[in-house]
């Protein structure tokens, strides 16, 4: 038994805002039914690299996941997909504003049919405001969130978070807001629409910052690894490496200089006598620790942080993060098989539910792999849904025992 069995999502969306959302929801076991153009898909499944013309990338998102290839241009299409959406719990879109009123697919539409449903709309700037008919990507979200003035070295180029967070955020914000919206429904409310902006999930991350600026004027700007309001909390430079270390209370600032770094005397200095003042040296304080920590490699240091008691960790490479024992342990990595990619490595639900855990139980589907499967569900008899697959209006990936995995 898991959280969401028995919630029916229809899901829209493509690229990764979307995908995550409902990978979020599939993971605690909604049955996601991603509606896909006939063709191509989504269109991240043109993402390198590819594994027996599947890609990678792809397939992560898109677990617990059957997938109908259907075009939504043929009135057909459309009529399919609003009986579908009638009979669901949840809808997720993440097209432009405009593009589902086109579709006949609209929340006020679907709501006609089902006023129940908890309908979402994950788009760049919103379904209101002056941009709110702009086209908008990660990348401009993050331009347009101020990430990418206080991303980076300290006087360098804009640049990006290594991850598209303002998706990624959006994605969890939309699953957030539909878990509550399905709450209140099984509480005797109503369905209700949903709108979620990149721009916005990605702003509501800045809390410190928006909290510099409105309380003192404080423009954030890029500042490497280093805290805005706390030192020494940053990457250090060591004899191989780098180590992190976040030292930024007094207790630990002491714990620090005395057992870690040999060195009392540091404690005594005026400039780096309170948080604040240390905050407001972080810049010679990183140089005298560095002038320390580069006499000894990463491990000596994180082994004398543990035993100090001061937070602290390597800087590890992507790969040398997921094969750390505790990623293992934690089971944040994990193997499941695809019908045409083969085993594969997934990444694994971050959240652990005591009674009623999250699990991976199907690989991303084929394009089209459970169309027909899907349509029968939905009250089309064999006649209808042959006849729409000679058409080119549904598509059904080959149904081998190799490539069915549901």
């Amino acid at each position: 038994m898991q959280p969401l069995d028995g919630v029916r999502v229809v899901d829209f969306t493509r690229f990764l805002s979307g995908p995550y959302c409902t990978m979020i929801l599939g993971d605690y076991g909604a049955d996601v039914v991603k509606i896909e153009r006939t063709g191509h898909g989504d269109d991240s499944r043109d993402i390198a690299p590819f594994v027996n013309g599947e890609s990678y990338p792809s397939a992560m998102p898109n677990r617990n996941k059957r997938s109908l290839a259907l075009d939504l241009k043929s009135e057909v299409g459309q009529r399919v997909a609003l009986e579908l959406t009638s009979r669901a719990d949840v809808v997720v879109e993440n097209f432009r504003p405009g593009v589902m009123h086109r579709l006949g697919l609209d929340y006020d539409t679907v709501r006609g049919r089902n006023p129940d449903v908890v309908y979402t709309s994950i788009t760049g700037f919103g379904q209101t405001g002056p941009e709110s008919h702009r086209p908008g990507f990660d990348i401009i979200a993050q331009g347009m969130a101020g990430f990418l003035r206080m991303t980076g070295a300290p006087g360098g180029e804009p640049a990006k978070f290594g991850v598209a967070v303002t998706d990624l955020v959006a994605g969890m914000t939309a699953a957030n807001a539909v878990l509550a919206a399905y709450i209140r429904r099984l509480r005797g409310g109503a369905g209700q629409y949903i709108d979620v902006a990149l721009v916005d999930a990605g702003l509501s991350l800045t809390v410190w910052e928006a909290g510099a600026w409105f309380g003192g004027g404080r423009e954030p700007v890029a500042e490497g690894s280093r805290h805005r309001h706390r030192a020494p909390y940053q990457a250090y430079r060591t004899s191989d490496g780098y180590v992190t270390i976040g030292a930024g209370n007094d207790r630990l600032w002491g714990r620090l200089c005395h057992d870690v770094l040999q060195r009392p005397d540091l404690m005594d200095r005026p400039e780096y006598g309170s948080s604040r003042s240390r905050a407001e040296h972080a810049d010679q304080l990183a140089q005298e620790l560095e002038e320390i920590l580069r006499g000894q490699p990463t491990a000596f240091w994180v082994k004398a942080l543990d035993t100090a008691g001061v937070p602290g960790g390597p800087v590890l490479t992507y790969s040398q993060a997921l094969e750390q024992p505790q990623v293992e342990a934690r089971e944040m990595v994990v193997e499941i098989d695809h019908p045409k990619i083969g085993r594969m490595r997934v990444l694994g639900v971050p959240a652990k539910l005591s009674e009623t855990p999250a699990t991976i139980r199907q690989p991303a589907p084929l394009l089209g792999q459970h169309s027909q499967e899907i349509l029968l569900e939905g009250g089309f008899d064999h006649i209808q849904i042959r006849d729409w697959i000679e058409q080119g209006i549904v598509a059904q990936a080959p149904t081998t025992d190799e490539q069915v995995g549901r």
